[in-house]
């Protein structure tokens, strides 16, 4: 069975249309937010729609925002199992004795030596 495939042009209008209302609809919350958060607490000025669109803009070029550390977490991934890829087994294994004492929660806890001096 064949399946029918839409257009070029009609899946453009129809993200077009769609990144429209997920703009608008992101730019109403954080107006709304800004205005019932912010005068009452800080005592700051109530915003409009565009200056919560411009607001948007500048937090995403001054914080590099919206995405979360998605690429960052895959370009650190990428680059860890190259290095494990090169380990010989006698690296791997001492990393992973290294790993099982900072990061396990199941280890043992290490013993500390006795504090000297008088006790109170």
């Amino acid at each position: 069975m064949r399946k029918h495939k839409l257009p070029r042009v009609v899946k453009f209008v129809m993200f077009a249309a769609l990144a429209t209302a997920v703009f608008c609809l992101v730019g109403m919350i954080v107006t709304g937010l800004w205005n019932a958060l912010l005068p009452a607490l800080f005592g700051l000025r109530a915003i409009t729609f565009w200056q919560a669109i411009g607001l948007m803009f500048l937090s995403r070029f001054l914080f590099g925002g919206f995405r979360g550390r998605q690429g960052w977490s895959r370009h650190w991934r990428h680059r860890m199992m190259e290095r494990w890829d090169r380990m010989t087994p006698e690296e791997r294994e001492k990393f992973r004795d290294g790993m099982r004492g900072r990061c396990s929660p199941f280890a043992p806890p290490t013993e500390r030596p006795a504090a000297e001096g008088p006790t109170a």
